[in-house]
């Protein structure tokens, strides 16, 4: 029967305890303080956060950015592992990294947590996780909700969403808009799967296969569990920084669908981007889900990033300077290939190749 005082029934006795809540809020208290900009105002504990906007001031036609996302089923293995300090990286990864695509400086996230019962060090674990993911994308955390489920969620489940707001000055827009023929493609390496795919990664190595996440695996080099919770790699500054030092067409953030998938986006309908999977190896995980899997080639890069997080596309008069520029902020990169004129061999989009067909 459900709990009764003599007035009735209890929040908590319906599953929801406030007290654990407030619990959750001290404890990320200073990790959160930590995920700041000048321009925040006031604290953790508002209605909402604020933002003083009188910095866009500096801008001739600012223009606001925003993104929204998640870490999809990732967060079940961080369940399974009882491992939250690091989910939240990915979840600014997927968020900040989607803003900086078309040359906008991220400046501040919101987070969304629901769960079936909150348990306050593993709240604080996760948000903890985005403060320090927002610190790397140098972003500020400014609010954000802890919503708990019960019944809906059972108590040690959670999902995790974010929206993030970022700015760019109009005339430095990056995008398809800027992207030519003779163009070089440029890829930033992946710390892993980053945070797409993970269905399909649990389906082959622990529905079918059965392996488990405390297996040790040999190409990784440390557990299954391990490899896939290696946090998404962020590249928001790193793409800035280019931005400021070289002549930056378009970036593509390289998630769910894939790396031809992902570029095609920002490759105008005229144009061919060719890209060849002869000047890198995939990770070893990669190869790993492949062969376990027998999954195909198409299928595969189709659905993972395959080793490629980021991708630029710049004139050719820009490679040595971003390549530079990358090695130094210890960014492993190379060319992945180029943008040609679309022909009647091409259609638009971008085209992985074993190697680059001969030019006609």
């Amino acid at each position: 029967m459900t709990e009764q005082t003599s007035s009735g029934a209890t929040y908590a006795a319906a599953g929801v305890d406030i007290e654990a809540g407030d619990r959750a809020v001290e404890l990320m208290k200073s990790s959160v303080g930590r995920a700041t900009r000048p321009e925040v105002v006031g604290g953790l504990g508002g209605f909402a956060g604020l933002f003083d906007a009188s910095a866009f001031k500096r801008y001739e036609r600012p223009l606001l950015a925003t993104s929204t996302d998640g870490v999809g089923t990732k967060v079940a293995i961080a369940q399974a592992m009882d491992k939250h300090d690091t989910i939240g990286r990915d979840l600014v990864g997927m968020v900040v990294d989607d803003l900086v695509v078309c040359g906008a400086e991220p400046l501040f996230m919101t987070d969304y947590i629901a769960t079936g019962k909150v348990h306050p060090e593993r709240i604080a674990a996760i948000v903890g996780g985005i403060a320090e993911g927002c610190v790397l994308a140098g972003c500020a955390l400014v609010g954000g909700e802890t919503a708990e489920h019960p019944g809906l969620l059972s108590p040690d489940e959670y999902d995790v969403a974010g929206a993030g707001t970022g700015v760019v000055e109009a005339d430095a827009l990056l995008g398809a808009e800027r992207v030519r023929a003779g163009d070089v493609v440029i890829a930033m390496a992946a710390s892993g799967l980053h945070s797409n795919g993970y269905s399909l990664v649990r389906h082959v190595l622990l529905d079918r296969a059965g392996w488990k996440l405390d297996r040790e695996v040999a190409e990784f080099g440390r557990t299954l569990g391990e490899e896939l919770l290696e946090p998404t790699r962020i590249y928001s500054l790193d793409c800035l920084a280019l931005t400021r030092t070289a002549e930056v067409h378009a970036f593509s953030h390289i998630t769910g669908g894939g790396l031809a998938a992902n570029l095609a986006r920002v490759v105008p309908d005229h144009l061919h981007a060719r890209l060849d999977r002869g000047t890198w190896t995939p990770l070893p995980i990669f190869q790993t889900v492949a062969e376990v899997g027998k999954v195909s080639t198409l299928e595969i890069e189709k659905t993972l990033n395959m080793g490629v997080g980021m991708v630029a596309v710049v004139p050719p008069e820009s490679v040595d300077v971003v390549l530079s520029a990358l090695a130094d902020r210890d960014l492993e990169a190379w060319l992945l290939g180029d943008v040609v004129e679309r022909g009647a061999e091409h259609e638009s989009g971008a085209t992985l190749y074993n190697s680059y067909p001969t030019a006609g």
